[in-house]
């Protein structure tokens, strides 16, 4: 598998608003609403995608309910890793299986156009592989 970029780096907040507040009220991020509580900006130096991404729809997003899993841990964050394209995305989703880790979902186009697979870390934390269109 090679990863392009880091696509995404989005805090899972349990607040998103006080969340925001932190983001764009103190440290000055030019981060804007883009559907529900989620905040975000393509717009930071260094970064392609920087979020402040609502629990609920992570778990809508990994399991198709807004609530999170008691058996897992409670993510704080997500991480997403581009790659070439939507079949790389696939490849890669069968790799990270092959080596014994289990997915949250397989490789899908979400509504806004990325496709993307997501596995959980042991440290709770969200990994995506992806691939943006609009990132390239």
């Amino acid at each position: 598998m090679e990863i392009l970029f880091v696509a995404s780096v989005s805090v899972i907040a349990r607040d998103p608003e006080r969340s925001r507040r932190l983001y764009v009220d103190v440290l000055g991020l030019p981060l804007e609403r883009l559907a529900g509580e989620y905040f975000a900006s393509e717009r930071i130096d260094g970064s392609r995608h920087f979020g402040v991404w609502p629990l609920a729809e992570a778990a809508e997003a990994c399991f198709g309910a807004p609530d999170w899993p008691a058996d897992r841990p409670v993510p704080q964050v997500s991480i997403e890793f581009e790659l070439a394209d939507a079949a790389a995305v696939a490849d890669g989703a069968a790799e990270l299986e092959a080596a014994g880790h289990r997915l949250l979902h397989g490789a899908r186009t979400e509504p806004w156009g990325q496709t993307v697979a997501r596995l959980q870390t042991v440290e709770g934390l969200v990994v995506g592989l992806s691939y943006a269109p609009w990132l390239h």
